[in-house]
């Protein structure tokens, strides 16, 4: 057994196994400088593409999230590529033929790209989510019903993490139904029920004031992009007039602004002596009925009535 090992070996062609060898480790290195020369060309792209969307006025938390997602991709599209064409030119230095595999795998292909019909679709579609633009990494979304900020687009899937900390991965075909939150800018929307007794003009006013107290905080005048907008008067609900209005932000502030402004409204209406009801039923025994006199005794005053 060991002659036949030793009479393997000395029949084999050393040099050309040398130089195969060199060959293939040309190619890694090839693949190791292509990989560089991709990187640097995707951030020569990107640079351009920052440059262009400075040039027409795009907000830059927007122009960021959009380039990153397409530099982010083109980057993985790119060296898939390049290691799948190296990788099949290692397998024919090392003597694969590839004709037959690669007309082996056409024929499987066809055979397997009738139940691949989903995937292909979500490739499809996760390339026109990324071309158009309708979502960006950093965004916050609702898919199909479900919100939270979108973490990764992939080529296949695209990830959500909801405010409880839940990841939900959904395939890009699967996409029904798709809203951006943060596209461009936001706005928390408003809506504060007072007493029917109050003055709303009275209360308009006093919303204002604290809208523009607000834009003036250091804090908070960078989120806010816009003046306040009052709509007036929306709606009589069951125990209180709603006004309704709406203040822009940038992406994403509008939450931290929101919360601020009501924070500011409570005190505000304190202030004033603004009523914020709670609901309130009034309760009839009948049509014919009149509704029942309930009076507060005072704690320390005449009770004789009682007695009778």
């Amino acid at each position: 057994m060991l002659e036949q090992v030793q009479q393997y070996l000395q029949a084999l062609d050393w040099g050309a196994i040398l130089l195969k060898f060199l060959h293939i480790a040309w190619l890694l290195a090839a693949g190791l400088i292509g990989m560089k020369i991709i990187l640097t060309l995707i951030k020569r792209f990107e640079k351009r593409l920052v440059e262009r969307s400075t040039e027409e006025g795009e907000p830059p938390s927007e122009s960021q999230k959009r380039i990153e997602t397409l530099t982010r991709l083109a980057k993985q599209g790119a060296i898939l590529v390049l290691w799948v064409v190296i990788g099949l030119t290692i397998l024919d230095q090392v003597g694969v033929k590839m004709g037959p595999i690669l007309a082996s795998a056409g024929i499987v292909g066809i055979a397997i790209g009738f139940g691949a019909q989903n995937l292909v679709r979500d490739f499809i579609s996760g390339f026109f989510i990324t071309l158009e633009g309708q979502i960006r990494v950093g965004d916050v979304a609702i898919i199909n019903g479900t919100g939270g900020l979108v973490e990764k687009i992939n080529f296949r899937t695209t990830v959500l993490r909801d405010l409880s900390g839940v990841v939900h991965v959904f395939p890009n075909g699967a996409i029904n139904t798709l809203s951006n939150v943060t596209k461009e800018w936001s706005a928390y929307v408003f809506e504060i029920g007072v007493a029917y007794k109050e003055n709303t003009d009275r209360v308009i006013e006093v919303i204002k004031k604290v809208a523009e107290e607000l834009e003036k905080d250091v804090e908070f005048a960078k989120a806010i992009i816009e003046p306040i907008e009052i709509f007036g008067v929306d709606k009589f609900a069951d125990s209180a007039v709603v006004i309704k209005g709406r203040i822009k932000t940038k992406p994403i502030r509008q939450w931290t602004v929101g919360r601020e402004f009501l924070k500011r409204i409570k005190i505000a209406f304190d202030e004033k002596g603004i009523e914020i009801p709670f609901p309130h039923q009034t309760l009839y025994f009948g049509e014919n009925s009149k509704p029942i006199d309930l009076k507060i005794l005072d704690k320390f005053g005449d009770h004789s009535n009682l007695q009778n």
